[in-house]
């Protein structure tokens, strides 16, 4: 009794642990970061992040690039998600004074060897962006749509730089953005005379700095950008190429007062414009869910309410060997399949990749996940799965014992290691790769140890202490007896072949899904956020009711064929939609995706086939779990002589 309340208690510990590490310990505000006030003059420390591209999918350090260091780099403290993500944030030497406005203030003065020039060049063609970060805002560029009523649309960190030719020329040059033009929004509270930051912009321009006399540092005065001659930059007429050997970097920052509360200060990053093809996406869902219900609901009320009642108004064993259909194999839809071990395996790992998200999904619809925490959502994510571990290993072993199997722990051993094993090979290998192109990208030894260490530490315990439990439970009983001799199998007609069937059965739950994987993609390959977990809740439960259903229509057709093997049949049916994911994702990647370097298409591929190895596992589970109760359902309704 001791343990049970344990196991039951235990999951709620785990929950507890993941909600305090996601919100930072500031559960009076749901998204999680508490605000900062800030005086006037008060210093304003910017931050740096690393430097992306959606052409190649490997971050780099900004420090990568010879841009002006501070006297001493410090790292910030980075939790696990933002370390697999790759998030360098480090200290910068732009600092601001909060609401003192300042122009043309010189960073510093960079000389350029030639590595230097060719690093700047290659990240200006992989059109590279630089992010920072102040007061956990990141930075945007606004960029006007050409219709006067279409809102702003607001750009992720700014670019290295921009290829072109001079006007009047031909051949293509390579010009730094050496100038920034930043706006600090702030919101202010006027009885106190504090205010909080609520929006921080920049625009970038590359000028070909000019100073006379000799280089003063900080104190020298720009011809080119001088606020007492009243000339500032206002445009990139006259660009900085790279191939010059000297370099100035310069700022601007200005404050704007805001009526943008601090709450809503992420609204504007999260701004969804396009949220009709979401409810289009969700309607689609509908259609698709109603049709099968309509299916299902036929065959439950009608079929099946018939064919019981005539199964049972039968007399005489002549007249029952006269019917067809799904009563005949009763003596042999409960034998054990083939693979039997590696079924319980797969369906144990199911269920814990179900809870993980499940639990997630709700703690982001709540507000716990949001993206003002960086990395909190891969962080939760990588928690809840290790502490779901208990409920892959109780299920495994249940199904296991029902199957009358005795080595249990074989079973524990292979759901705690198969599914984990092979990802984090996958993993090891990509980021090899990604380590072998020194991108910031790749995750340290010790990030490696800790996910080791959580995997061999809680994960593999927690999976033994949940199928110790479930072997030392009651088997579950078939609700009828099985036969010794096993039924010949009657020949199929060409649509009931089980590569046919388990094909069409992939295709409606992956159209449940497929739009909002369009949106889903987009925020992992092209660096924008996605924050609408409510839509991605709706198409969750859809995709869940629409793998269970499509699963016990083509099961109920497969067992009115007289063909009893549906254990690994109602896993692949639903599961195959998987393949559609993955024929998607290559899809996507050629028609939306500009990478051209061969190590980006092999991360991109290696990344979305752990994905769709995912979803095999969680859709799998559930078109299982659904025709096993579908199965135990009808054949306890019927009198079996």
């Amino acid at each position: 009794m001791a343990i049970s309340r344990w196991l039951a208690v235990l999951p709620w510990i785990a929950l507890a642990l993941v909600l305090s590490s996601v919100t930072g310990g500031h559960c009076f505000y749901l998204p999680g970061v508490a605000p900062a006030d800030f005086q006037k003059k008060d210093p304003l420390y910017v931050k740096v992040n690393k430097l992306t591209s959606t052409k190649t999918q490997l971050p780099y350090s900004y420090y990568s690039l010879p841009y002006c260091r501070p006297d001493t780099i410090v790292d910030s403290a980075e939790n696990l998600g933002e370390v697999l993500r790759g998030d360098r944030i480090e200290n910068s030497p732009y600092v601001f004074e909060m609401r003192e406005p300042h122009m043309c203030q010189i960073v510093c003065k960079i000389t350029l060897n030639d590595k230097d020039a060719k690093d700047l060049k290659e990240k200006i063609e992989d059109e590279y962006r630089v992010n920072m970060v102040l007061d956990n805002l990141p930075l945007v560029v606004p960029i006007k749509r050409l219709e006067q009523d279409s809102p702003t649309v607001y750009q992720h960190g700014f670019h290295v730089g921009v290829k072109g030719p001079y006007t009047g020329s031909k051949d293509e040059k390579y010009f730094i953005h050496n100038h920034l033009s930043f706006v600090v929004k702030y919101h202010r509270d006027v009885q106190a005379d504090l205010a909080r930051i609520v929006g921080f912009e920049v625009k970038p321009f590359s000028v070909k700095h000019e100073y006379e006399g000799d280089w003063n540092g900080v104190n020298t005065r720009l011809s080119t950008c001088d606020p007492h001659a009243k000339r500032l930059v206002v445009n990139s007429d006259s660009p900085q190429e790279v191939e010059a050997k000297e370099i100035v970097l310069t700022y601007d920052v200005a404050f704007e007062e805001s009526e943008v509360k601090w709450a809503s200060r992420w609204d504007t990053y999260l701004l969804m414009t396009d949220d009709q093809i979401h409810w289009f996406s969700i309607v689609n869902s509908l259609m698709i869910v109603l049709f099968l219900s309509g299916m299902v609901a036929m065959i439950m009320l009608r079929t099946l309410y018939r064919d019981i009642s005539k199964y049972n108004q039968l007399e005489t064993q002549e007249e029952a060997q006269e019917e067809t259909g799904w009563k005949l194999v009763h003596g042999d839809v409960f034998r054990p399949p083939a693979k039997s071990d590696l079924l319980c395996v797969y369906v144990g790992t199911g269920v814990q990749f179900f809870g993980m998200l499940l639990v997630t999904m709700m703690f982001a619809v709540l507000g716990f996940l949001s993206p003002s925490n960086r990395g909190g959502l891969m962080t939760a994510m990588l928690l809840l799965w290790v502490f779901m571990g208990l409920f892959a290993g109780y299920s495994s072993a249940r199904l296991y014992k029902m199957f009358k199997g005795t080595e249990w722990k074989k079973i524990t051993l292979r759901t705690a290691f198969m599914f984990p094993g092979i990802v984090f090979g996958i993993f090891f290998v990509l980021n090899a790769l990604i380590w072998g192109q020194k991108s910031s990208g790749a995750v340290p030894f010790t990030t490696m140890f800790a996910l080791v260490l959580l995997w061999f530490g809680i994960s593999v315990p927690l999976v033994f202490v949940g199928s110790y439990v479930g072997s030392k439970k009651p088997a579950m009983e078939d609700p009828v007896k099985t036969n010794k001799i096993p039924r010949q199998i009657p020949e199929q007609a060409w649509y009931m072949n089980p590569i046919f069937s388990v094909l069409i059965g992939g295709i409606l739950p992956f159209g449940a899904v497929f739009i909002e994987l369009f949106f889903i993609l987009t925020s992992i390959w092209l660096h924008q956020f996605y924050y609408i977990f409510g839509f991605l809740f709706l198409v969750f439960l859809i995709l869940i009711v629409t793998c269970a259903e499509i699963t016990i229509v083509l099961c109920y057709f497969q067992l009115c064929s007289e063909d009893y093997l549906w254990w690994w049949r109602s896993y692949l049916t639903s599961g195959s939609s998987a393949l559609y994911l993955f024929l998607y994702a290559t899809f996507y990647f050629f028609t939306k995706l500009e990478i051209t370097k061969p190590v980006s298409g092999i991360l991109y591929f290696g990344y979305m086939l752990i994905a769709s190895y995912a979803f095999f596992v969680l859709t799998g589970t559930i078109g299982f779990y659904a025709c096993f109760w579908f199965t135990r359902l009808i054949y306890s309704s019927v009198k079996i002589d």
